[in-house]
């Protein structure tokens, strides 16, 4: 039952999303799901949690951080991510904490560059725990259609 939290904080977490993908999460919950082991009932809080720790995390990682975030080696290493997830920013501001929920190579990044922006807290912790309902609801659809479907 912990694997579902885990998961889905591992890929939203700064850092550890870029090597964990959504699609492990995904298999996992179509697993638990088909085997009876978890219901829909129980997935979709699970996700949730796990989504709106990992968020957090980067967050108030990069909020504490600040500018230094871009110094890290791995920073460094994933330039590209973090310049998309940057522009997104910038373009979209709000917004983009729901666009960059769904978009898998920035998903892990997006949130601490909004605590490095000095985007308000409050705010951020508004939309962001809307977006991983949103986000937990749609995993959900999707591990209950693959089911129906498969």
């Amino acid at each position: 039952m912990w694997i579902v939290p885990l998961l889905a904080f591992a890929e939203a977490c700064i850092g550890i999303g870029l090597f964990v993908s959504g699609l492990i999460l995904f298999g996992v919950c179509i697993a638990l799901y088909s085997a009876d082991i978890l219901s829909l009932w129980q997935i979709a809080p699970l996700a949730f949690v796990g989504a709106v720790l990992g968020d957090h995390a980067g967050f108030y990682s990069g909020a504490h951080f600040g500018p230094r975030i871009h110094e890290f080696s791995l920073a460094k290493r994933y330039q590209l991510q973090l310049q998309k997830a940057e522009r997104l920013v910038l373009r979209f501001g709000a917004a983009a904490i729901f666009i960059g929920r769904f978009i898998p190579a920035i998903r892990s990044l997006l949130p601490a560059l909004l605590g490095v922006s000095g985007f308000n807290p409050r705010r951020y912790n508004l939309f962001d725990i809307a977006a991983c309902a949103l986000w937990a609801a749609l995993l959900v659809l999707l591990v209950w259609l693959s089911n129906a479907f498969l």
